[in-house]
């Protein structure tokens, strides 16, 4: 008898009204191979999902940068707040997950749920290198530049007023830069560019 697919909960967030959640990739794990998620923002610290072992690692051909919109979470329709997501370029260290057999479905099912809630994000298969040097594919969520939450490469001016400003569901924008260095420091991963953003955002609001 065929076991029934494990269902990990997710409280995730609604798309705004009129909106729709696009339509569930067709994610495929190499055979024989293990599924590796790669995390680059909260996922570093609250994977939500089983795995076997998790290490830094670094993704070649992508960075970490404050490139889409938030509507509801960080900010609002009406003034949208930034969030992190991966775009074109350099490399960015982060932590890679390996997923225990034979939950893959399930695994890809909840980080569906959790990152493509508006598609603004691309799933794929990418290179990084974890500890001890050896390569493997990871699944990544890289930002969609064809997707109207995606911001582009803004000036820094444009991201200090933006997080220094802007407040949505989840509380200030500037409190989700502070929590982001934050983690990442406890996890001893350098990121120079956010923590030179802090700075900056820290004389507007030197409350966080």
């Amino acid at each position: 008898m065929k076991k029934p697919r494990r269902h990990i909960p997710f409280d995730h967030e609604e798309p705004l009204p009129g909106e729709a959640a696009p339509p569930f990739p067709q994610i495929q794990v190499a055979r024989g191979q293990p599924l590796w998620v790669f995390g680059y923002g909260s996922l570093m610290w609250d994977p939500g999902f089983p795995f076997t072992r998790q290490v830094n690692a670094r993704l070649w051909g992508f960075h970490r940068g404050f490139c889409v919109w938030s509507h509801r979470y960080r900010g609002t329709p009406e003034q949208p707040g930034l969030v992190l997501g991966l775009m074109p370029g350099g490399s960015c260290t982060g932590r890679a997950f390996r997923v225990r057999r034979g939950d893959e479905a399930a695994v890809i099912d909840y980080l569906y749920r959790r990152e493509m809630v508006t598609g603004v994000y691309r799933p794929g298969f990418h290179r990084a290198e974890i500890e001890g040097g050896e390569r493997v594919p990871v699944l990544a969520f890289v930002a969609d530049p064809h997707h109207k939450q995606y911001a582009g490469y803004l000036s820094e001016r444009q991201v200090i007023d933006t997080i220094a400003t802007c407040c949505g569901q989840r509380g200030p924008n500037a409190v989700y830069l502070a929590n982001t260095v934050q983690h990442l420091d406890a996890l001893g991963i350098a990121d120079g560019p956010l923590h030179r953003l802090l700075q900056e955002v820290k004389k507007r609001c030197p409350e966080i």
